[in-house]
Order: structure tokens, then sequence, then C-alpha cells
């Protein structure tokens, strides 16, 4: 089990790597302020219960057989690139396609927008896959979660798991927090519906532009 020294200097690390600026943050936040607090609290939970696959992973030994072969992290690397493109196309296709006029009988125009009309469990989703194929987090969970490891407690593979769920645990606040707050700041722009247009083409550049650096 994990002692509270353990558990608090873990915990203090995975908060600080979480709110450091990084491609996660940066896609919640994008998508909260195009599409709403809904949405930013729905991808970013996804994005947050995506780090129980990478937990799983390195409990069973599998993302050191991953980054030990360039072939493997190569195809997952481009799996990743391939889907934040297709993301990021997606939100500037819903731009081309919706008018700017003002919705009288809708609160933002972006509720007529792809991603709103996908729902909540569909963004959920995506958040969720977006963090799972990013080999990134793969290796970062390979080299993070075993410097927390005290083998000295014993049940090494116990101590990954719950150091993984207690990351998952506080991204999961975190993200959710900032997608609830960038969809407020979201909301009070688009009440201009060009803004709200402009936002949905910052958020699909944002995606598209993560996905390029993926590959890259």
């Amino acid at each position: 089990m994990l002692g509270l020294e353990q558990s608090l200097l873990f915990l203090t690390a995975a908060v600080l790597v979480t709110l450091a600026p990084g491609p996660d943050n940066l896609m919640v936040i994008s998508l909260g302020v195009a599409r709403g607090r809904r949405a930013g609290v729905a991808f970013g939970l996804g994005c947050a219960l995506g780090c129980l696959s990478h937990t799983l992973l390195a409990v069973l030994g599998v993302s050191a057989a991953i980054a030990a072969s360039p072939h493997a992290f190569m195809v997952l690397r481009i799996a990743g690139g391939v889907y934040l493109i297709w993301l990021g196309v997606i939100a500037l296709k819903s731009t081309w396609q919706r008018p700017v006029e003002p919705i009288t009988n809708s609160p933002s125009p972006l509720l007529t927008s792809t991603f709103q009309q996908a729902g909540m469990p569909t963004l959920f989703t995506r958040g969720l896959i977006a963090n799972a194929i990013n080999p990134k987090v793969i290796v970062f969970f390979l080299a993070f979660l075993p410097q927390f490891v005290k083998p000295a407690h014993g049940m090494v593979g116990l101590q990954l798991a719950l150091l993984g769920l207690l990351f998952t645990t506080q991204a999961a606040l975190i993200f959710s927090t900032l997608g609830f707050l960038a969809g407020s700041l979201g909301q009070q722009l688009a009440r201009d519906p060009r803004i709200g247009l402009w936002l949905d083409r910052l958020a699909g550049v944002i995606f598209i532009g993560l996905g390029l650096r993926l590959l890259w």
C-alpha cells in the first residue's frame, strides 16, 4: 500500500504536471471555449480517464515493450496524430456548414455544431481515445510512476495501480474545472455568432496543430 508521505509527494508532483501547459490542457480549454461548459467538462473527463489505460499498460509492462519497439511506437504515434487531426477537421467542418445569423431559440449558436450534436458521451469518448492513444503519455507514465514506487513496501504492481488511480483522480478534477471555466468564458464570447464561428475555427486549428506536432 501507499504511505502518507509517498502519496502526498506523488500527488504534489502529479498536480504540477497536470497544470503545466501541454496538449491535454490545450485541447480541453480550446474545446471548452468553443463548445461550452458541458463539452469542456465531458472532454476533460475523457482525457483524464484515459490515464487508466496507461496505468494498466504500465502495470502489465506493455508500456515498456511499446517504448522499446520503434515500429510499435511509430504506429501508435501516427494513429494519435491522425486522430487529433480528424477531430480538428470535424471542428472546422462545423464552422463551414453553420450560418453566422443569430439563433434566437438557442442560448448559443454553438449548440448546432457537430460536436454538440454528437452528445456528451461522444465527446467523453473522443477525449478518452485522444489520451489513450497518445504515445507520449505512455512513455510519461512509464517514466513517472515508478519513481514513486517503494519496493520495500512490496506489491509493486498494486502500488503502480494506486498511483495511476490517484493521478487519474486529480487529473479528472483539474481537467473538468478547466473545461467548465473555459466553457463559461466561451459562452460569454459566443453571444456574437461571428465570435462563435472563430472560436470553433481556433479549436479546430489547435487540434490539427497538435496532431501535426505529434506526427512530426
